[in-house]
């Protein structure tokens, strides 16, 4: 069977990583699949995108679509355009999307035009929330998926309630927690941590990109300033995503605060695993603190992975920084729940996805 697997943005990277392992494992057994690897190009940044196929170990992509940025509606219109002509000259049995990138449904429209079977590992994941554009990709993608590979019962139970069978549905866990478990022993240190004299569990670390947060310059200053007032002698490390770049900049933080690009992989779990709690607007870092039992205070008013929240470390603080503070103050007094992982969240997802996927199509 021939698989085409998409990647676009960061979060992408560490989904499809481990399914590659596992293909080339199975294959090297006498199974008779082969993948091919296509960047969509949505994330075009060195530091968000080609590093993490070097530290990863991810084979070069066999073809990058290269359609950078533009609106959601340029963006997505781009990335079906060149996938339809990727299709059309290398046609797959199946497409794997993963995540909720404006690449998972554009690639999924333009692979059902065509008459190609869809697989969405991560299927099934609801916010309930609208104005995230995260939440249309999730429900249009789900909505012409012909299989999903999801993380959670939750998960199953969202999509039989939009009308798909169990025979559509398979229980794997989290490809994301893969790539954690695998690379634990290879992290690297960033040269920030001693060049600012960090010490394990006495600093923050601090990711927020949403609109909600950062697009007001008033409204970051605020929430800033209520991390930098409860955080007591914590050092706050704050990688920055590009679209926090502009506003960031007509604040002025105190020396508590360490400024830093986004971090490879490697360096950034390095930071989080040793950090003594993480305050995020992020999905997948609220996935990674519940596994490694790092207290995580999401900046959101809903989460599209409610079992970080009922079985693991994270809260949900909403979007009001005059109302963190509480959230704050339970952190630093060491009342913080212990939390459990997610079933199947073990390391072993993306072998569950490659032999689900032999099965189905043997008979085909």
């Amino acid at each position: 069977m021939k698989v085409t697997l998409v990647a676009g943005a960061r979060p992408n990277f560490m989904k499809i990583a481990p399914i590659i392992h596992e293909i080339k494992k199975v294959q090297k057994q006498g199974k008779k699949i082969s993948f091919r690897l296509v960047h969509t190009g949505q994330h075009y940044d060195e530091k968000l995108s080609h590093s993490f196929f070097k530290q990863l170990n991810i084979p070069e992509p066999d073809v990058n679509l290269e359609v950078g940025s533009g609106s959601h509606a340029e963006q997505t219109a781009n990335i079906m355009t060149r996938f339809e002509k990727e299709l059309i000259e290398n046609r797959p049995d199946i497409v794997l999307v993963v995540g909720d990138v404006n690449s998972t449904m554009a690639c999924s429209i333009s692979a059902k035009k065509l008459n190609i079977d869809v697989a969405h590992v991560e299927g099934g994941i609801r916010s309930r929330d609208m104005e995230m554009p995260e939440e249309i990709n999730r429900l249009v993608t789900d909505s012409i998926a012909d299989y999903f590979f999801t993380t959670s019962e939750l998960a199953n139970k969202n999509l039989r309630k939009e009308g798909h069978g169990n025979h559509k549905l398979f229980l794997v866990g989290n490809t994301m927690i893969d790539t954690l478990k695998a690379n634990m022993n290879r992290l690297k240190k960033p040269a920030l941590f001693d060049e600012n004299n960090l010490k394990p569990k006495k600093y923050l670390v601090v990711t927020l990109h949403r609109p909600s947060n950062v697009d007001d310059a008033e409204n970051l200053k605020m929430l800033l300033n209520t991390l930098e007032e409860t955080s007591k002698d914590y050092k706050i490390v704050f990688p920055v995503h590009p679209r926090t770049q502009k506003n960031l900049k007509k604040i002025k933080l105190s020396d508590k605060f360490i400024i830093t690009d986004p971090l490879g992989y490697l360096e950034f779990v390095y930071l989080v695993k040793n950090s003594f709690a993480v305050i995020t607007d992020s999905g997948g870092i609220q996935e990674e603190t519940t596994v490694m039992k790092i207290p995580c205070v999401t900046l959101r008013k809903n989460t599209e992975r409610p079992e970080t929240v009922t079985e693991g470390t994270n809260i949900l603080a909403g979007i009001d920084p005059y109302k963190f503070r509480p959230h704050f103050q339970k952190l630093f007094s060491g009342k913080w729940k212990k939390g459990g992982v997610p079933k199947f969240w073990d390391g072993k997802t993306s072998p569950r996805i490659v032999k689900q996927l032999l099965k189905i199509y043997s008979g085909k």
